[in-house]
């Protein structure tokens, strides 16, 4: 990716990688930026879009019209930066009117090199995408945009497609950190500890292990066994993150060895994935993903129907009609314990006879909604029952 860093007005172009184009005005930094095209279908939280980790490498269109309107502060960041690859909009917000707003969105864009390109019909773009599939792109903007269509569809086929890309290594941490209960208003010691793989995590995934009692050790990618051991934790987590579960071999095999020990585990979208390779099923690739925070998910356990939100491009292959034992027969019988309401997609897995479970949305959404933020407290109530059946056996020893 190309850029600089000149205000927003010069004309603008996405090319699709079927040769689809749509003209628009420089919106961020000018310059070219290439990757997978999708969209997304909130009508707020646009912040915490672009900062979530699961995005990189990705061009997100977002499908509500008006973008912008509350700026961006520092707060409401879900990482350390921006993550989306570029950035499609409709009406950007010529000012921002909100109380909390420190700079605009075309400015943070803009600071931190992010290419965009607004005055684009979006909802064409999305309909596009939804009949398509989401697919290779590029944004051109500035010099670059004057450039032949011929060159630039030439630039966007050329990239490397997403299945097969190994990312969650390119965004996660290099060193791990803390997060302590007592800083996010949790009064007392604290009630567990958690060891989490950092495959792309947010910010407030942490965050609400704390406000519930908490303490979370955050570890990169590449932790191993040992890292995980030596921290002597009640639970292990494992987040989000962008790319292909496939090439996740790493985070598969010591996801086994912790599911051997018998650690209480709760994954979140990629560590969903993750958990469902680790039991032995395979993953595949989406046509257009979930992407958004209106998606409706069926927990089929209670019968309800929660509004979550989602980033994934995909999913686990695995049995609706169950319990099943898992293809890795060691690790007993699992079912799957949510599904997609739109088209039967696997949600969420749950392991009858070791302690696991994992869900493929977002129920730490900052933005909301929040219909699904029993699961950290589920998890909670799992390990602390797993910490009583250790307790008794030791007793009867």
């Amino acid at each position: 990716m190309t850029v600089s860093n000149t205000p927003a007005s010069t004309a603008a172009v996405l090319m699709l990688e079927d040769g689809r184009t749509f003209r628009g005005r420089s919106y961020g930094a000018e310059g070219t930026a290439l990757g997978e095209a999708v969209f997304a279908t909130g009508m707020t939280g646009y912040q915490e879009t672009i900062t979530d980790p699961s995005y990189a490498r990705q061009l997100v269109v977002q499908t509500a019209p008006h973008i912008g309107n509350t700026g961006v502060n520092t707060d409401d960041a879900e990482s350390r930066r921006i993550w989306v690859a570029g950035y499609i909009v409709r009406d950007a917000a010529r000012r921002p009117s909100n109380w909390r707003s420190e700079r605009t969105l075309d400015e943070e864009l803009a600071a931190q090199g992010v290419v965009g390109i607004s005055g684009v019909d979006t909802r064409a773009v999305t309909r596009h995408l939804r009949e398509r599939g989401a697919m290779k792109a590029g944004i051109f903007s500035g010099a670059d945009a004057a450039r032949p269509d011929s060159e630039l569809l030439a630039d966007v086929l050329a990239q490397e497609p997403m299945a097969g890309a190994r990312l969650a290594e390119e965004v996660s941490v290099e060193a791990s950190y803390l997060v302590e209960p007592k800083d996010h208003g949790w009064d007392g010691e604290p009630r567990f500890t958690v060891a989490a793989l950092d495959l792309g995590i947010k910010s407030m995934t942490p965050v609400r292990f704390a406000e519930r009692g908490v303490r979370v050790h955050v570890l990169p990618a590449s932790a191993t066994l040992a890292d995980v051991t030596a921290l002597s934790p009640d639970g292990v987590f494992m987040s989000n993150g962008p790319g292909d579960p496939a090439t996740a071999d790493v985070q598969v095999e010591l996801l086994r060895d912790v599911l051997d020990t018998g650690i209480p585990f709760f994954g979140i979208c990629f560590g969903n994935q993750i958990l469902g390779r680790a039991l032995g099923f395979g993953t595949y690739k989406l046509r257009y993903g979930h992407r958004g925070i209106n998606q409706p998910v069926l927990d089929r356990r209670t019968g309800k129907v929660e509004i979550t939100s989602q980033n994934h491009g995909f999913a686990v292959d695995a049995p609706l009609d169950g319990p099943v034992t898992a293809p890795e027969a060691r690790f007993g019988r699992v079912e799957v314990s949510h599904v997609s309401l739109n088209d039967d997609v696997v949600e969420g897995l749950a392991c009858l006879d070791i302690p696991a479970f994992s869900v493929q949305y977002h129920p730490e959404a900052a933005a909301g909604p929040h219909d699904s933020a029993y699961l950290f407290d589920r998890f909670v109530d799992l390990m602390g029952s797993s910490k009583t059946d250790a307790s008794k056996i030791k007793e009867s020893l």
